[in-house]
């Protein structure tokens, strides 16, 4: 069977010499697009089992368990939620995730910093947090539509690296993706969301607003990874017109992810020994 390599998962990285345009939405790099399918499976086992240890380690109060945070960030009908439901939601246990959606901020939100709302929804250690969408929002939204001065902008670019980099040192694995379509697969998805009853609740009026902002939005994208990939919290920026294509990436980074923290099964706190013996006189 074929699968994503960690490899081949890395030359998605995003590096100094990103351009967006260079990359094509349509591609499968590392798999042909026959062999997808089979790919999207091949990590599931061990993708359950690294995150049940996980899990266990942070119930069992192992302050070093480490976490993992995975930022989704893209254009409308990305994908985002389609990677929740089917790699988060189909092989991870639910009690060890928390998924946080970050929309337009509150009130009470706006008389603080921009990341004064972000930083009660990082992982503790043992979870798994996952963002759809993010601060970036920030970087994005608020420089493509004019929100916030030029100024403001360019500090937020410097911030962001610090609050990651903080989170890092705390031992917070850190995954951040774009799935990243063409603007003529995006006219697809939205036009079913039109027409189909069934995903009338995906569709938002102001998709159609910001798609009309196409390029501007791929320019504050270009900036905004190539100015906040580093080391302890890099970017990937996933061709996903193929959605499986994406997914199955984002379970190897996953996968990586969770190897590199290096966990075995917390010690049990009781003599096996002793509780088969009373269990077998019970």
């Amino acid at each position: 069977m074929a699968k994503v390599s960690i490899k081949e998962a890395e030359t998605l990285r995003v590096g100094e010499d990103f351009v967006l345009a260079d990359v094509d939405p349509a591609s499968t790099p590392g798999v042909s697009e026959d062999n997808v399918d089979d790919a999207f499976d091949e990590f599931d086992d061990e993708l359950d089992e690294l995150q049940e240890c996980l899990y266990a380690n942070g119930r069992a109060g192992n302050e070093n368990a480490g976490s993992i945070l995975l930022v989704l960030q893209g254009m409308d009908t990305a994908g985002k939620g389609g990677i929740i439901r089917h790699v988060v939601g189909e092989t991870m246990d639910p009690q060890g995730v928390h998924i946080k959606a970050f929309g337009k901020p509150t009130e009470e939100e706006l008389k603080h910093d921009f990341l004064w709302r972000i930083e009660p929804h990082l992982p503790k250690p043992g979870m798994i947090s996952v963002f759809d969408r993010s601060h970036y929002e920030d970087v994005l939204v608020q420089r493509v539509k004019q929100m916030a001065p030029p100024e403001e902008i360019e500090r937020r670019y410097g911030a962001i690296v610090d609050f990651e980099a903080k989170a890092a040192a705390n031992g917070t694995k850190i995954i951040k993706v774009m799935p990243h379509i063409s603007k003529e697969f995006q006219g697809e998805n939205l036009r079913k969301r039109i027409e189909r009853p069934d995903k009338h609740w995906k569709y938002n009026p102001g998709d159609i607003d910001d798609r009309r902002l196409w390029d501007e939005f791929q320019e504050a994208y270009e900036i905004a990874l190539k100015r906040t990939s580093t080391d302890v919290a890099p970017w990937y920026c996933i061709p996903s017109d193929n959605k499986d294509y994406c997914r199955t990436v984002v379970k190897t980074l996953f996968v990586q992810a969770l190897r590199d923290l290096n966990l075995e099964w917390p010690k049990p706190d009781f003599d096996p020994e002793v509780e088969l013996k009373r269990l077998a006189e019970s």
